[in-house]
């Protein structure tokens, strides 16, 4: 089954935004049943060839676009994801497949020949990326994430903040790698939704001065390493 292309909106958010939205979030939208007291925290390990082509098409707001990464929840290496997410025409879509531990640390290690399984597509895919345009893993990308839902139109409003990047470290399951803010990192609000966007979302996530843009998490931490 084809996966649904999804609108997505960002914003960045001050201090006093991020009070306010959160108390009208929490007043209409559910909780993502993942998080511990409303939030979790999430680390992801992104990929990158040799001449950074994810974080140059970023910056030079190519349209179409991939990026891959593997992806943890409060330091839980019981459940990994590989994740590949597209970009086309201002839509987005992800790609996801799980990995068990070990198999994320012999990916580090560059033992890929296991990779090459039919059953697991978007494994052999990452293979072939790290074999033929050398991508490997860049960095550590670390923040906090409020995550809502509201079912009609499956609407997914994000509240993200304390970014930190771990410069050029990519010990991805080591729970005492060193990570640092990056630079002066934003707070970031993201809402993203299939078809249709209720209009109770979207006042609700209105803020006044604030405009939808781009923000890129890994381009934000590539900065510093």
């Amino acid at each position: 089954m084809a996966l649904q292309y999804r609108h997505e909106w960002k914003y960045i958010l001050n201090t006093g935004d991020l009070l306010i939205l959160r108390k009208r979030l929490r007043a209409i939208m559910e909780s993502d049943p993942h998080a511990i007291n409303g939030r979790y925290q999430i680390r992801s390990l992104y990929f990158d060839t040799l001449d950074d082509k994810a974080l140059r098409e970023k910056i030079d707001g190519v349209d179409m676009r991939e990026k891959f990464r593997i992806r943890l929840y409060n330091h839980d290496p019981s459940v990994l994801h590989l994740e590949k997410k597209s970009k086309r025409n201002g839509l987005g879509v992800k790609h996801s497949a799980k990995l068990t531990a070990e198999e994320a640390q012999k990916i580090l290690a560059g033992d890929l020949d296991w990779m090459l399984n039919p059953d697991r597509p978007l494994l052999q895919e990452l293979y072939c990326r790290m074999r033929c345009q050398g991508m490997r893993p860049k960095t550590i990308v670390d923040y906090t994430r409020e995550p809502f839902i509201f079912r009609p139109g499956n609407v997914r409003v994000t509240l993200d903040y304390d970014i930190r990047t771990g410069l050029s470290c990519t010990d991805f399951l080591n729970p005492d790698a060193v990570t640092i803010p990056a630079g002066d990192p934003p707070i970031l609000v993201e809402v993203k939704w299939d078809n249709f966007l209720p209009s109770i979302i979207r006042d609700t996530v209105s803020v006044p001065n604030r405009r939808v843009g781009s923000f890129s998490k890994y381009a934000q931490c590539r900065v510093y390493g």
